[in-house]
């Protein structure tokens, strides 16, 4: 049967050992959990890269229709089209002094 003071006597000769033991097996929890961490961040920022090139795309999009709708003959042949709108002929012109 063991004696609590053998028990005793067996933790005050082997506390360096068991000491160690506790520091590698807290290393090894935090190189765990640190590793997960990396992993977490490491796929918010695929995301986050997945999504600005997704808004880059649109954007060079846009610049694009912005581009092709500022021509001057894109805006008439739409006020035209669409709007049935006409240039005024000279007789239908007002002028107007300030």
């Amino acid at each position: 049967m063991v004696l609590p003071l053998d028990i005793l006597y067996d933790i005050q000769r082997y506390i360096f050992t068991y000491l160690l033991l506790l520091v590698v097996v807290m290393s090894a929890f935090s190189v765990i959990y640190f590793t997960h961490l990396n992993r977490q961040t490491t796929s918010g920022l695929e995301i986050l890269l997945t999504e600005r090139d997704e808004l880059d795309i649109e954007w060079r999009n846009l610049l694009l229709e912005q581009n092709s709708l500022a021509e001057h003959s894109t805006i008439e042949s739409k006020a035209s089209k669409l709007l049935q709108m006409k240039r005024p002929n000279i007789n239908s012109e007002v002028i107007i002094q300030l």
